[in-house]
């Protein structure tokens, strides 16, 4: 048995009814819930107004044994940081469809928002994306200038520093999961984007290693060097299948088709070392949750979540509290 709370994030969950989720989860065997601010999960704007509401989201929370222990925006704050893409239309409320900067206003504002709706809840966390201007220039041609990268990591600084002066007012942390799409994808660009924001301690990471597995990146070494800005911990797992024809770039073939070279996995059932990161957390002291966001396109979602939390409880060993050759020594 471990030290951490086990907890599910919600996200791909949100079709379910909130009380529902919660006799599930309980069920599954988690401790408590990471929960989406979408669909069936926390509407902030009735969260904000509506007193009631809240309460009856912390009763079905305590009546099933569970705590919250962050809130999650992902595609709230996508559309904070995106240029104009039609694919925001998905995120963002019907009535703003095909209006970029409607969608962006919209989701500044619902920001500002959820630090003071997590504090409600007694939350210190809120995990999510910033979005980027500049993911379509991944790779370098047509011809990207360092000026032009520059200036979209300015961007992001000048979009979420309003955002973040609230999180700061209410005392909650935003801990931005590194992924492709995202300003900071990688080990560099993370580091690149935490040197922008070097004296804003309410900017951490939310440390997801199943996304950085498949890019060549070691995530335990990753967690280690950037340990100081993570404040929220997912235990997500995938599996890299290249075979010769697939590439590890997808090919444009949606997830859980047998010909991409990497997939997300269940956990335990993917490339991820979660020994060397548990080993990491507690050298460092993390007293966080580790939040099971499951994704797995060839399992039941409830068969995999459930077998997900015993694979967390039984991977999250304790530190030791001793020397080990204490006993064999004579002072």
């Amino acid at each position: 048995m471990g030290k951490h709370l086990v907890t599910l994030c919600t996200i791909q969950w949100a079709d379910i009814p909130f009380d529902e989720l919660c006799t599930l989860a309980k069920k599954m065997g988690y401790d408590g819930l990471e929960v989406a601010c979408w669909g069936n999960g926390i509407d902030v704007d009735r969260a904000i107004s509506d007193e009631s509401y809240v309460n009856w989201m912390k009763e079905n929370l305590k009546k099933n044994g569970l705590v919250m222990t962050a809130l999650a925006v992902h595609i709230i704050g996508q559309c904070v940081g995106d240029d104009p893409d039609p694919r925001l239309n998905n995120f963002a409320p019907s009535a703003l469809a095909n209006n970029p900067e409607a969608i962006r206003q919209w989701a500044i504002d619902t920001m500002m928002k959820v630090p003071v709706v997590a504090a409600k809840f007694g939350v210190h966390v809120v995990t999510g994306f910033t979005g980027s201007p500049i993911w379509k220039y991944m790779y370098s041609f047509p011809q990207t200038t360092e000026e032009m990268i520059e200036a979209g990591f300015n961007r992001i600084v000048e979009l979420w520093t309003p955002i973040l002066d609230v999180f700061k007012k209410c005392d909650v942390k935003f801990a931005l999961e590194v992924h492709p799409g995202e300003i900071a994808f990688d080990y560099y660009s993370t580091k690149r984007l935490l040197a922008k924001f070097a004296d804003r301690k309410e900017f951490g990471l939310n440390f997801d290693p199943s996304h950085l597995i498949w890019q060549g990146i070691k995530p335990h070494l990753f967690l280690n060097d950037f340990i100081d800005r993570v404040y929220h911990v997912h235990m997500k797992d995938a599996a890299v299948t290249l075979d010769g024809r697939s590439g590890i770039l997808g090919s444009h073939i949606d997830f859980g088709d047998l010909r991409r070279g990497w997939n997300f996995r269940s956990l335990g059932h993917g490339d991820v070392n979660f020994e060397e990161i548990i080993r990491v957390l507690n050298a460092y002291g993390y007293d966080g949750p580790l939040s099971v966001e499951w994704e797995d396109s060839g399992m039941d979602r409830i068969d995999g979540a459930t077998e997900a939390a015993a694979f967390v409880r039984r991977v999250d060993f304790k530190p030791s509290a001793v020397k080990f050759d204490k006993a064999i020594s004579n002072k």
